[in-house]
């Protein structure tokens, strides 16, 4: 059975008001990530599935690595990431785990991205370790966002980033609209109750959904996506 935030959200900060006279942290959905280890191939699956084509972003100097983008509407996108194989070799692993692909690793659904705005304030409010928050840059863009030294995602990508935009305008108001629009996007974990508590911990609001799985089962993400077409779903290959 799915468990909405909606409800969850309510009590937990009716709960937490009777207690606590400090400010919860507040998040909300901001991207969802596909990985690949090129390009190509992570495009060519987001066309195939939707029916819409990710338009070129730009570099990442720090991570080695570059990305394309899709808007999914009212200030969430799609991101394909994958290794730059004209950048450097960076002095770190790679973020979201990229150093772990093959060369013929099929692309993926591999995590998902929340903003805040004040992402140290989240991170201390978390219930689980997210990694250290990180300035970033891509051309005229700046933000913080919270990476692991391993490059590791945070329990398998049901965790989720965290991000700060330092910019004026949310970067997704740049993006052509693509005709595409985020339904749900669905945490899938046999440990939901952890899941749920993590989500609660950083206010979490938004169009996302914790799925409980059968013990032993492998966490997964899958989002439910409007297109031209009808909805379509992005999850594993």
């Amino acid at each position: 059975m799915a468990v909405s935030l909606t409800d969850i959200n309510f009590q937990a900060r009716a709960d937490l008001s009777v207690t606590h006279t400090s400010v919860m942290p507040v998040s909300t959905l901001d991207h969802i990530v596909v990985t690949a280890p090129n390009l190509k191939s992570g495009v060519e699956w987001v066309r195939a599935t939707l029916g819409a084509t990710p338009e070129l972003g730009g570099m990442h100097p720090r991570m080695g690595t570059h990305n394309c983008l899709l808007s999914l509407g009212n200030q969430t996108y799609l991101e394909v990431i994958a290794p730059d194989p004209n950048a450097p070799k960076p002095d770190r692993p790679r973020w979201f785990e990229l150093d772990s692909l093959e060369r013929d690793s099929p692309p993926r659904l591999a995590a998902w991205i929340a903003r805040t705005t004040d992402i140290e304030a989240t991170v201390a409010a978390c219930s689980e370790p997210l990694g250290v928050v990180a300035p970033m840059n891509r051309g005229e863009l700046n933000w913080l966002i919270t990476v692991t030294d391993d490059g590791a995602l945070p329990l398998s990508g049901i965790a989720p980033i965290l991000i700060e935009w330092h910019t004026p305008t949310h970067p997704s108001e740049k993006m052509r609209d693509s005709g595409c629009r985020l339904l749900r996007l669905e945490l899938r974990h046999p440990e939901a109750e952890r899941v749920e508590s993590l989500l609660l911990s950083i206010g979490l609001e938004g169009k996302v959904d914790v799925i409980p799985l059968p013990a032993g089962s492998a966490p997964c993400l899958s989002a439910s996506i409007q297109t031209a077409q009808g909805t379509r779903t992005l999850s594993v290959v």
